[in-house]
């Protein structure tokens, strides 16, 4: 029992509750046969057979039906004695940027293991993937290329993604070709950066028309002004997802395929601030893969998350 790994055991409980090895790495944010392995590991060590499995389906052994109970009560125990820890930890606060889009129970999720404050200066993904990098942050919010992460020594988690869809002038409102879309790239790159480099991807990947600008009409009464002007319909960013149309436009969902946009969670990859990891936790547990994997689901080369 020395070489058992609490994190095998979370891996056991999800696969014991999923019944599918498929479905419990896609809720574990981990590939597949890295998870068998795991189980084949944990039941090595054990002694026991876990599940019984074949190519078609999956079912808990006597043993793995008796553990189960042993091992969520472990894992309770293992979290609330974590949860105890960080609250000890300090009451140095946590301090968090964000771009556009913050976690809609972001104070309800952090507010028992850490004080969040929210950073005053809202600035666009690589300014902010910079500033966790020189310490200007402890975490933040954001759009990171996997290029970024390596280069700057931060990690990343899943915390929330955006389905981009088009605005056209007009009245049908029914789905869109993303190869029958235009994407704008703006000449500013001090603000657009991040986004010029999706929206090349975007526009590489699925054959949708890639339109330079000058004007900083990615979003607002500009961008509006652009749909009138191209005649297609323009792809949204991610700024202007909320945004109110003009009553002269429509918004149309973008298919084959469907265009996402992920929202990390970065932080230094040498952090040990109990707090601050505490926060990372509250914040992306939980949060599953938000449709980004699904059948027909587009993210560029350069996501974190892309498979």
């Amino acid at each position: 029992m020395t070489s058992v790994e609490l994190r095998q055991l979370r891996y056991f409980v999800a696969v014991a509750e999923e019944l599918n090895f498929g479905r419990a790495a896609e809720r574990l944010l981990i590939a597949g046969p890295s998870l068998s392995q795991q189980i084949k590991a944990l039941e090595r060590d054990l002694g026991v057979r876990l599940f019984d499995r074949d190519r078609r389906s999956v079912a808990l052994t006597p043993a793995g039906s008796a553990l189960l109970p042993h091992s969520r009560a472990l894992l309770e125990r293992a979290d609330d004695l974590q949860l105890r820890a960080r609250r000890l930890s300090g009451s140095e606060p946590v301090r968090l940027g964000y771009v556009n889009w913050l976690p809609p129970d972001l104070t309800a999720r952090t507010a028992p293991v850490a004080q969040v404050h929210v950073d005053a200066w809202v600035a666009p993904s690589h300014t902010q993937v910079a500033r966790v990098a020189d310490g200007s942050l402890d975490v933040a919010v954001c759009w990171v290329p996997t290029g970024s992460l390596e280069e700057r020594g931060l990690r990343a988690r899943l915390v929330g993604a955006d389905r981009l869809y088009a605005v056209a002038v007009g009245d049908a409102t029914g789905d869109v070709a993303a190869q029958d879309t235009d994407v704008l790239l703006d000449d500013d790159t001090t603000s657009w950066s991040s986004w010029n480099a999706y929206a090349e991807a975007l526009a590489k990947s699925t054959g949708a028309r890639a339109v330079h600008i000058s004007d900083g009409g990615i979003t607002g009464p500009a961008f509006f002004d652009h749909v009138r002007r191209s005649g297609r319909p323009v792809i949204n960013s991610p700024k202007g997802q909320t945004s109110p149309l003009p009553s002269d436009l429509v918004r149309r969902a973008v298919v084959g395929p469907e265009v996402y946009w992920t929202w990390s969670l970065v932080w230094r990859r040498n952090e040990v601030r109990s707090s601050v990891l505490a926060a990372v936790d509250a914040l992306c547990d939980g949060v599953g893969d938000l449709g980004i994997h699904a059948s027909g689901a587009w993210l560029p080369d350069c996501d974190p998350y892309r498979q």
